[in-house]
């Protein structure tokens, strides 16, 4: 990422370009597949300029998960509002999202949740958790939109099929098509909370 003769250096470009670069880098290869050394020369920037924005190779994966985290509940709640005003329609879009998520060819499962597991302690695991508050926040908006008589617990039904369809479609070939299945399964559960308010 050289910048040319005469432009003004501009830190938090600098800062997201990295971020973009380092992100795809990270989810395919994991936390510790990759060195300090090749996420520079891949970036283009040296370790002196990846450490003054950073801190150090965590302080990027930080800002690496924070910055995917953002993109991905902005993504689901994109798809979610652009479903229209029905509750179920909402839900269907969110499992509609993952089931195109899923086939994606570099699809490799939750990226928080790999760190979370890779490394099982603070931040990674603080910020799995933060992630998974985030979904279950727009979760619990359609619950309530739906009229459900206890939105919390129905939402963290639904955040147990989002997250559980994302680990099997990563994990267990064998089962195909795991965000229809659970996508089945939420709209199952919200026909029973409507019957039941």
């Amino acid at each position: 990422m050289p910048v040319p003769k005469g432009s003004t250096l501009d830190p938090e470009r600098t800062r997201a370009a990295i971020i973009d670069t380092a992100m795809p880098i990270l989810y395919e290869r994991g936390l510790d597949g990759v060195g300090v050394a090749e996420l520079c020369a891949a970036v283009g920037v040296s370790k002196e300029t990846l450490y003054r924005h950073f801190g150090s190779k965590e302080g990027l994966i930080e800002a690496v998960l924070e910055a995917r985290s953002d993109r991905v509940t902005r993504w689901l709640r994109t798809a979610a509002e652009s479903a229209g005003e029905e509750p179920a329609d909402q839900l269907g879009a969110v499992f509609d999202a993952l089931v195109e998520w899923h086939a994606e060819p570099e699809f490799r499962g939750c990226a928080l949740l790999n760190a979370a597991a890779q490394h099982h302690r603070a931040p990674e695991l603080d910020m799995a958790g933060r992630h998974l508050e985030r979904r279950l926040g727009l979760l619990a908006g359609i619950a309530t939109r739906a009229g459900a008589a206890d939105p919390e617990a129905l939402a963290r039904q639904w955040l147990v099929l989002v997250t559980g369809c994302t680990v099997v479609a990563d994990q267990h070939p064998g089962t195909p098509h795991a965000a229809r299945l659970a996508r089945e399964a939420a709209l199952t559960l919200l026909a029973a909370a409507r019957a039941r308010a």
